[in-house]
């Protein structure tokens, strides 16, 4: 199986980096299912101070990155290997989701671009990036959080990422669901039981119980979700069964 590659172009490579130094992303990266390589822009500026940005025309705080140097690094990495979309990590792009996340898995290299300060010269925008993606309607200092979030999110949908084959059926907003409870041993704590159901052996007792959670939080939690999930006649009758439960 060919390694899914991130090519990321960031001014902060050092801090890309440590997201394939724990848990699965690193063993992703250990195991060859991931490569992760970075592009700094300093090193395409061609005067001594190793420029990037400059104040923006029209006046305003803050500095805006500049054309020539991100542009260079940018095709830098389009011409190493297959050839890959750049995909800009902004608030104005589309919202990353699980769907998306798993679409992005099929691809062969992926190049993240990272703005910092104020933003990035809208011209670059136009001639180098083919997509925009936001990890929410939020603003961090710049893009190699969200793009770090876009690398973990996309490498748990390989197969052999994760520790189990059903970790990724399983996970929070597969199927546009959110995920049901989870248990673990002491059967008691302050009171409070583990769900018998989950004690009694019963794999298919185990499994409905599951997705009447998962389909009952989502209601009770995100009904923005739910209301976008094409349910089955089961799911729906799970769905009333929680609902009339728990009112």
């Amino acid at each position: 199986m060919t390694a899914l590659r991130f090519d990321v172009v960031t001014l902060f490579p050092e801090f890309v980096k440590a997201v394939q130094n724990y848990g699965v992303i690193a063993r992703a990266a250990d195991q060859k299912l991931i490569e992760l390589v970075t592009w700094n822009p300093r090193d395409y500026a061609t005067d001594r101070h190793r420029t990037v940005d400059d104040r923006p025309y029209g006046g305003g705080p803050g500095m805006v990155m500049k054309v020539e140097p991100l542009r260079a690094a940018i095709q830098a990495a389009r011409q190493a290997d297959q050839p890959a979309s750049v995909v800009y990590l902004t608030p104005e792009g589309g919202q990353l989701n699980n769907e998306i996340a798993a679409s992005l898995a099929q691809r062969e290299r992926i190049i993240l671009l990272c703005g910092r300060y104020e933003g990035i010269d809208e011209r670059l925008i136009e001639l180098e990036v083919d997509e925009e993606l936001s990890i929410g309607d939020y603003v961090v200092s710049g893009g190699e959080l969200p793009a770090m979030v876009t690398i973990d999110a996309v490498a748990r949908q390989l197969p052999g990422v994760l520790g189990h084959s059903e970790s990724a059926v399983q996970d929070a907003f597969t199927g546009g669901v959110l995920d049901c409870p989870h248990y673990t041993r002491p059967e008691q704590i302050d009171g409070r039981s583990v769900p018998e159901v989950l004690l009694s052996g019963d794999h298919g007792a185990v499994a409905q119980w599951r997705r009447r959670e998962a389909l009952g939080r989502t209601w009770r939690k995100r009904p923005e979700l739910i209301e976008q999930v094409k349910l089955s006649a089961e799911d729906q009758a799970l769905l009333d069964s929680y609902k009339s439960e728990h009112g």
